[in-house]
């Protein structure tokens, strides 16, 4: 059954990396509770306490605007193939976006892909597995190029007007931080 850990231990960091799919918490002090599921070649693990996503422009932004309000995260990882397992990694959250002194640091730890918006980074206090029995288990998973052929497609220009238009707010009225000149 479940196991728990203040850090990453070496196979559960293998497990992660491994995984094509991985699903992000927020929740603001007061409103809704945000899940967002997350793809493609976005996520490293730094190192035992700290895991990283790129965040790719998307219709809205509920999760910076959380994390701004109170860092609060918890990432969900489900091995869908091979031994049942539930991962959840707990933590706080900061963002760093093209402002932040660790952007370009950051950034080149991922490929470059069309309509990067931010980087969030978890600092891990808790670590958690459960049996996973019930989650299906899934054939081989293919990645969706919709999102980045959509973002080529709008161009730079037209991204930044679109962030303006749908990330600056989140549904529960709290800021995102998003501020036009980062971009």
């Amino acid at each position: 059954m479940g196991l728990n850990w203040k850090e990453i231990p070496p196979d559960i960091r293998s497990f992660i990396e491994d995984q094509k799919l991985f699903f992000v918490a927020t929740a603001p002090m007061d409103g809704r509770v945000n899940l967002s599921p997350k793809g493609l070649d976005t996520l490293r693990v730094l190192d035992a306490r700290t895991v990283t996503y790129l965040d790719l422009t998307g219709s809205g932004n509920e999760t910076a605007a959380h994390v701004t309000e109170n860092g609060r995260m918890t990432m969900l990882f489900c091995a869908f193939t091979g031994e049942a397992m539930t991962l959840r990694l707990y933590g706080k959250a900061d963002l760093i976006r093209p402002d932040h002194p660790e952007w370009e640091t950051m950034l080149a730890l991922f490929p470059r892909l069309p309509g990067t918006r931010q980087i969030f980074r978890l600092h891990v206090d808790s670590v958690a597995t459960s049996c996973g029995w019930s989650i299906p288990v899934i054939g081989e998973m293919q990645e969706r190029n919709e999102l980045m052929e959509w973002a080529e497609t709008k161009g730079e220009d037209n991204l930044e007007a679109y962030r303006l238009s749908n990330n600056v707010v989140s549904i529960d009225g709290l800021s995102t931080g998003y501020v036009s000149d980062d971009f």
